[in-house]
């Protein structure tokens, strides 16, 4: 791809600025989404190519960032693996958790057709994006995706089922990581021959459990979905909310970028890091409920940081949250582009 900040940035080329884009762009805060919400549910979008299509770009030509993000939800993979979900008013809800299940790995079907849709709505993106602008896939990490799969929704952020399945039957748990993590990597590899450009696996609770013992059990497995992007040429982005000084035992084999929560300051993250390993991150998403002069001094800090560490890219700590100003995150690009970050 030519002309891509981001593609440049990713494959250590030097860049005049550092690339801009935020999880959860595609959405929540932009006028133009809301406004085909009040005509279509959130599966009705996700599942209709060309209003998938026209979601994932929105905000490569509202909120001007370098780089559009499929729209899509991470447990679709959870849906391919035999399980039945709804989306409601408070999220997304599976008929049946497998909490209520002696041994969850065996009660899986799986059934890899059951993501076809979103290779066709991938074709149609790729045929409607601007050409510099890359496409990043995604899906979620085996950790996350267990969480819902076990508790069957989100509404306990602290996941108790899941901590619990997780110690007291450690041999089912491997077995059912395994089948994530077979079906995510061949969600991965289809979306990339599909034209995705970037990938980025998102582990939103890897601050559940204790680094060492998420080591354990899902550092394999994520080490089989990074292969298999890589493997393709395809840079990898991992993004472990919460893992804390954790990210230390993470290395250049299995990523090429590590998201950065806004827990963690990028300095701290950076002397954890080794240095092959590029930053992405980690905006506080609620600083932009601040006025645009605050937001502007916030952003100001970064400046020295990418002189002296050019392998960055602005992201968020985080997703958009729901009420978050439109022209504020707008802000966020302009500033992005129109400082001077040279020197």
């Amino acid at each position: 791809m030519h002309n891509s900040l981001l593609i440049d940035k990713l494959k250590g080329k030097p860049t005049p600025r550092p690339p801009v884009w935020f999880m959860r762009q595609a959405g929540r805060i932009l006028p133009g989404y809301r406004k085909l919400k009040e005509k279509y549910s959130f599966h009705e979008l996700m599942s209709n190519p060309d209003l998938a299509s026209q979601v994932t770009l929105m905000p490569v030509y509202d909120l001007g960032v370098d780089a559009a993000i499929l729209f899509s939800d991470i447990l679709v993979v959870p849906v391919a693996l035999g399980m039945e979900m709804s989306f409601t008013g408070s999220g997304p809800v599976f008929q049946k958790s497998l909490a209520e299940a002696e041994k969850p790995s065996q009660e899986l079907k799986p059934d890899a057709s059951r993501l076809e849709y979103i290779y066709r709505n991938i074709d149609t993106i790729i045929n409607q994006k601007p050409e510099n602008i890359p496409l990043i896939g995604f899906c979620g990490a085996p950790l996350t995706t267990l969480c819902y799969m076990v508790q069957g929704t989100g509404r306990n952020p602290d996941f108790p089922e899941v901590v619990k399945y997780l110690y007291t039957n450690k041999r089912d748990a491997r077995k059912l990581i395994d089948a994530i993590a077979g079906m995510s990597a061949h969600y991965a590899r289809n979306q990339i021959q599909h034209g995705v450009d970037v990938f980025q696996l998102f582990d939103t609770h890897a601050g559940l459990i204790p680094a060492d013992l998420y080591m354990e059990l899902f550092l394999p497995a994520i080490k089989k979905i990074s292969e298999t992007v890589r493997n393709t040429g395809t840079p990898f982005i991992f993004f472990p909310k919460g893992l804390g000084t954790g990210i230390q035992y993470i290395t250049p084999e299995l990523t090429d970028f590590v998201s950065v929560d806004w827990q963690m300051p990028l300095r701290h993250a950076r002397g954890l890091l080794p240095r092959q390993i590029g930053i992405q991150g980690n905006i506080d998403p609620r600083l932009l409920y601040a006025p645009q002069k605050d937001i502007a001094e916030s952003l100001e800090k970064l400046i020295p940081f990418y002189r002296e560490h050019p392998n960055l890219i602005i992201n968020l700590g985080h997703g958009f949250l729901p009420d978050i100003p439109y022209e504020n995150a707008r802000f966020v690009t302009d500033w992005v582009k129109q400082v001077n970050w040279s020197g």
